[in-house]
């Protein structure tokens, strides 16, 4: 039985995202703070990116207004891979439900991560289309972004263009710089038309990858962390390496392998996979 009502499936291909009630148990919910909150305690004694995925790239990325007294723990990248918790949300709760009520009857998994802000931090995310960082074959492929923490309009919530997943993917390059990032009058367009995703914890925003998105800073004290996973149709092949790597991607969450690939007509310029901690890297780089 779907988790989704024929309404907010209707309203998802419309505006390209829903937020739906209720995503994974209280007892999941607690799990992951919890989890969460020690990975927070650990980096008061780092300094810089650490840790190490299965490409070697760092798992816990610092924004470098990080200190021990007010931790700033952006990212956590494939935490399916070190936590049972973090797994078990991924690949078996009501959000890979909804996944599957959406692109189904086959899903696959594509990666997970964990982006925070924490109280008073000034981590901010750029304009841009996922599709534009992790292109497949056809683009039934979607995000969706778990709240851990009680998500309000003051304390950094995602913003999305509706129906922007309609339109052209746009550019993430700059003068042969891959800025991760949209340009300046593209965001300008988005931004004026920007609706913000917001709503309790354990509720989840599910956005189609070729949405364009963004979201502020947090000022206020209240902590906005978000675990995000990624999802596709399983006939929908990656076209470019993962940014966020490993061993479980590629996995069949819901359905079965169908031994086929369906592809659809579009044009956009190849990603380019950080070589440092995450995306942030490439944006901040960028300026």
């Amino acid at each position: 039985m779907g988790r989704l009502s024929n309404e907010q499936i209707e309203t998802f291909w419309r505006d390209g995202a829903i937020v739906a009630q209720d995503a994974v148990t209280p007892v999941a919910l607690k799990g992951l703070r919890e989890e969460f909150s020690q990975w927070v305690e650990a980096s008061r004694s780092e300094n810089a990116a650490y840790g190490q995925i299965s490409d070697g790239r760092p798992r816990f990325d610092l924004d470098d207004d990080h200190a021990a007294e007010r931790p700033s723990l952006r990212r956590v990248a494939s935490p399916t891979d070190i936590s049972k918790t973090y797994s078990d949300a991924a690949f078996n709760s009501a959000m890979t439900d909804m996944a599957a009520d959406l692109l189904g009857p086959d899903v696959r998994f594509h990666h997970a991560k964990v982006n925070s802000k924490l109280p008073k931090t000034k981590t901010v995310v750029k304009w841009h289309q996922d599709f534009t960082f992790d292109p497949h074959s056809n683009d039934d492929t979607l995000t969706a972004l778990l709240f851990l923490d009680d998500v309000t309009l003051e304390n950094g919530p995602l913003m999305i263009a509706p129906g922007s997943h309609r339109g052209p993917l746009h550019s993430l390059w700059r003068n042969g710089v891959f800025t991760g990032a949209v340009s300046e009058d593209v965001s300008a367009s988005f931004e004026a038309v920007a609706q913000p995703c917001y709503g309790p914890a354990g509720a989840v925003c599910l956005m189609l990858s070729r949405v364009a998105h963004a979201s502020t800073a947090n000022d206020s004290d209240r902590a906005r962390t978000l675990y995000i996973v990624t999802y596709a149709a399983a006939d929908a092949v990656p076209l470019s390496p993962i940014a966020v790597p490993s061993p479980d991607a590629g996995r069949i969450v819901r359905g079965r392998e169908p031994g086929r690939i369906r592809s659809t007509d579009f044009k956009m310029e190849t990603p380019e996979v950080p070589t440092g901690a995450s995306f942030f890297v490439q944006q901040a780089e960028a300026n």
